[in-house]
């Protein structure tokens, strides 16, 4: 299974610099203690909860939640 980290890299090659999912994608690949290994829901939402990026991300990150938990 890989990680949502790795999952989530998939979105930084959006053409769109306004999608939340490529603006959240890029904001994870700068955030040097974002838990890139993980795969478990409430370690990676903890971490959203006190590093949130932006207004919307923990919206964001529940619904590319949903569809990482799909392709896994």
């Amino acid at each position: 299974m890989k990680s949502f980290y790795h999952y989530m890299m998939s979105y930084r090659g959006i053409q769109s610099k306004h999608d939340p999912k490529k603006k959240l994608a890029d904001w994870m690949f700068r955030e040097h203690d974002f838990p890139k290994q993980s795969t478990d829901y409430h370690v990676i939402s903890q971490y959203f909860e006190f590093h949130s990026p932006f207004p919307e991300a923990l919206t964001t990150f529940d619904e590319v939640w949903e569809e990482y938990k799909q392709t896994n």
